[in-house]
Parts: structure tokens; sequence; C-alpha cells
């Protein structure tokens, strides 16, 4: 009876505990989706009219996200997420070997970043989700020609499950634009022509904030 007891005790414990921990981590959620509400008005009436052309096909977000928490491997394969990048924008994308549009889009990308990135306030964090060995990856990159993108890498895949539960993409590749403080701009399922001026435009008014 007494054993009985204590192990209820223990599990009802566990359940408080967990419970606490869920709530922290909505209140979490909560409070920093609050802080990309300022944001709203700037997406709206400025990122909103850049969509065009060649990112034409950019969604602003019907309600503030905040994107921070998305997790991943670093090029020298530790874990980190967005907020080891705040203070800059970020052009989040996902992709993967196996991706027909993935090649073809990639060499914008990598000219994206030897244009914009670097020093600035600006880097492109593409992310493959091959559950290969990175030398799979590499190798790919190698293949067209890329030199400018860090190879960030989620074997797992779970950064792509995260991104389809927010409702930011569906397949591959998937690019999602993050001002410095981790809250979303906008996003684009598909291809694009990251290089070209109407995309470089959508950046400079991103980061010029």
């Amino acid at each position: 009876m007494k054993r009985n007891l204590a192990l209820g005790i223990v599990a009802a414990t566990g359940i408080g505990i967990a419970a606490l921990y869920g709530m922290q981590a909505r209140e979490g959620n909560v409070e920093a989706e609050n802080s990309c509400v300022a944001n709203a008005d700037f997406v709206n009436a400025t990122i909103a009219g850049l969509a065009t052309g060649e990112v034409a096909a950019f969604q602003i977000p019907r309600q503030p996200q905040a994107l921070s928490d998305l997790a991943f491997l670093k090029a020298d394969g530790e874990p980190t997420t967005l907020a080891g990048f705040s203070g800059k924008v970020l052009l989040v994308n996902l992709w993967a070997t196996w991706c027909a549009p993935c090649r073809r889009e990639m060499p914008a990308l990598d000219r994206l970043e030897k244009d914009l990135g670097g020093d600035g306030g600006f880097q492109v964090v593409a992310v493959n989700i091959d559950t290969g060995p990175v030398e799979k990856a590499q190798a790919f990159l190698d293949s067209i020609k890329v030199k400018n993108l860090a190879l960030h890498r989620d074997p797992t895949t779970d950064i792509f499950q995260d991104v389809k539960k927010r409702g930011l993409g569906l397949g591959l590749p998937v690019s999602i634009l993050v001002d410095d403080a981790g809250c979303l701009l906008g996003h684009l399922a598909g291809p694009a022509e990251w290089d070209s001026e109407d995309a470089k435009a959508l950046i400079a008014a991103a980061v010029k904030g």
C-alpha cells in the first residue's frame, strides 16, 4: 500500500514537473512571438511591396512568428539555433541533394552570399537535410561549384518537419527570411533567382529595417 502510494506521488510529481516545463515553454514562445509583433507594420508596409518580379512568390506572414528556436548543426557539426545568428537578417534555405530545383537554385544563393553576406548585416543559412553522410552533401556543393555557403545540416530532418508545422513549406527548396531578432519576415516555397535585383532589393530593405 505504502509502495503504491509512493509510486503515485512520484508519478504525480513527474507529471507536475512536465506540466511546469511545458507551461514555461509555452510562455517563452508567447513572449518571443509577442516581441515580433513590432515588426508587423514594417513587413506589411515595406516588405510586402517588394515581393515582385523574381521573388513575386514571396509570402508575407499572416501573423508574427519567432523562429529563433529552429535548430540544426553548424558546419563544424556543433548544434545551434537561429538564435546563434542574432543581429543579422537571415535567408534560411532548406535543401537536399536529391532535390532537382535545389540544384538549380543553389548557385544563385551562393552568389547572393558572396555579394551581400560576409561581415555585413546579412547571411544565407543553407541547411542540408540529407540523412546520409556529410561527404555526400559536400560533394554536391563541389559539383555545382558552390564556394560561399557554409554546409549547415540536419540529418534528422527535424527542422523541415518544424517548418512544415509552422505552415512555411511542404516541399524543397523552401527559403525563409528572418529579421535580426529572429522574427519571420516571409517565406518562399520553391526555387527563386536569389541573386536577382528583385531579391536584393527585398533583402536590402530587410537589413535596413
